[in-house]
């Protein structure tokens, strides 16, 4: 984590533990920096700390604005208590790859959410976003989803609130095309955003060929048949 040399020393038994079990404690949070920051907003950071999961945020007894969890090993984006005061949540440079309904009601006034160069892959895993109902900058630049055909259309039509997106102003214009294209819904742009592509296919079938065990066999089998994607191969 980063720390000061006082803070090091006064907590060099916690960060101890926490470098070999990973988790956010009680202790950690104690542990790890918390001030005023330049837009004199109270901030916590838990940045690289190798945290794998978001946990036991109530410790933070909602007393921030920022919670940096930036420069960890994150993969769901889920967890979350109701956290009133929080309004920006970084995230940057994790390895998130799945956006979780839970987050419904725990976040109601963040504004501000950075997940850039983290495992997003298909539009339809940010659907979850529509729960922040304050949500007006968001950042996902180096996602592979922002590869995705028609992506920042997408994003700016399924949040109509946002006011930047990958620290680009959300034009007027950009607004009245996202509406035209996805006049009819977007489900069929989602059902696309589904379907496996070439990369994936192979990696499942390759999958196969390295699995262990004839369960394994038949869940992977199972897996190419629907046509999945290598996020739900991964829970496989």
């Amino acid at each position: 984590c980063f720390l000061s040399s006082g803070i090091l020393s006064r907590h060099a038994p916690v960060l101890r533990r926490a470098a070999l079990s990973m988790r956010i404690t009680p202790d950690l949070v104690a542990a790890c920096p918390q001030f005023t920051n330049p837009l004199r907003e109270r901030e916590i950071k838990l940045r690289a700390c190798k945290i794998p999961a978001i946990e036991n945020l109530g410790a933070t007894q909602d007393q921030f604005d920022t919670i940096d969890l930036s420069d960890n090993e994150i993969r769901k984006l889920e967890n979350f208590p109701l956290l009133r005061r929080a309004k920006t949540i970084l995230l940057s440079n994790n390895l998130i790859f799945r956006l979780s309904d839970d987050i419904k009601d725990s976040l109601p006034a963040v504004h501000t959410l950075m997940m850039a160069n983290n495992s997003l892959l298909n539009l339809v895993d940010l659907k979850p976003l529509i729960h922040l109902p304050a949500l007006t900058r968001l950042c996902l630049l180096d996602n592979n989803v922002t590869k995705q055909p028609n992506y920042r259309l997408y994003i700016i039509n399924l949040l109509p609130n946002l006011m930047v997106l990958d620290f680009k102003k959300v034009k007027p214009k950009e607004r009245e095309a996202a509406a035209k294209l996805f006049a009819d819904g977007m489900l069929q742009i989602e059902e696309e955003a589904r379907k496996p592509t070439a990369s994936q296919l192979t990696a499942i079938k390759a999958a196969i060929t390295n699995a262990s065990t004839l369960d394994e066999v038949n869940k992977l089998e199972q897996l190419l048949k629907q046509g999945q994607n290598v996020d739900a191969m991964e829970e496989a």
